[in-house]
């Protein structure tokens, strides 16, 4: 097992899709925290929120890091279908659930590291920010723990993407998926009905990040509803991997 987390640790860092959403996730950062302090100059203006409040704002904007996370566990994934290597890397690496394990955990891995570069950007920004609009920034309890969840979430989305590109195989048809549920159907879904859209994977690490949405679980509960979900998907990616031809 120990050559197969290697090897495909060397394939994470292969080619150019780790620095590409490297960029995208730095990328989604900045503009959130951009657009958040812009937003709390206003709010602090009208008196609706004070610079604890809009420190913390702009810490939480870098959880849209998650996507690239996300998208980087798909591509990780659906890249060795699209150029047909997928058959070999099932002859070496010895069996298909050991693959499948490797996988996960270096996917995981490398979301652990864009959730660690993500949570260093995020204080910084502050301080870029804040001082163009004349505020002064203000690290608060609520902001360390927004930071904590911020890494959280960059981190577990990235095993999400993983686990829904076995499933689909097809790397257009995962970014898709991945797009349009966590971008519209998640959030929609909560929009409309709350009460069911509370349990979607995106609301649900919305309460980790310390969103506070209308009907939001409580933390402990939301952890339990991302699990539930990491875990379907991983029962079904290896009922489907195991069970069908690797063409």
């Amino acid at each position: 097992m120990r050559d197969v987390l290697r090897a495909e640790w060397l394939k994470a860092w292969s080619g150019r899709t780790w620095w590409i959403m490297l960029l995208v996730g730095l990328f989604l950062g900045l503009l959130g925290a951009s657009g958040a302090a812009a937003a709390a100059d206003v709010q602090i203006d009208d008196g609706t929120t004070d610079a604890v409040a809009g420190s913390a704002e702009v810490v939480r904007a870098w959880f849209s890091t998650l996507l690239a996370s996300m998208l980087f566990g798909a591509v990780f994934v659906t890249r060795e279908y699209g150029a047909g290597a997928i058959s070999r890397s099932v002859l070496l690496s010895g069996s298909r659930s050991r693959l499948l394990a490797a996988k996960t955990l270096v996917g995981t891995g490398m979301g652990a590291l864009l959730a660690a570069v993500a949570t260093l950007c995020a204080p910084l920004s502050l301080w870029l920010f804040f001082p163009m609009f004349g505020i002064d920034a203000h690290w608060s309890r609520d902001a360390s723990l927004t930071l904590l969840g911020v890494f959280a979430v960059i981190t577990l989305a990235a095993p999400w993407g993983v686990l829904l590109g076995w499933i689909l195989r097809n790397q257009a048809a995962t970014i898709a998926t991945l797009l349009v549920v966590t971008l519209f159907v998640d959030e929609g879904l909560h929009a409309l009905l709350p009460e069911a859209g509370r349990f979607t994977m995106q609301v649900a690490m919305g309460t980790v990040y310390r969103d506070d949405k209308n009907m939001a679980l409580d933390l402990p509960y939301a952890l339990l509803v991302i699990a539930a979900w990491l875990a379907l998907a991983g029962f079904t990616a290896r009922r489907l991997f195991t069970r069908r031809d690797v063409t």
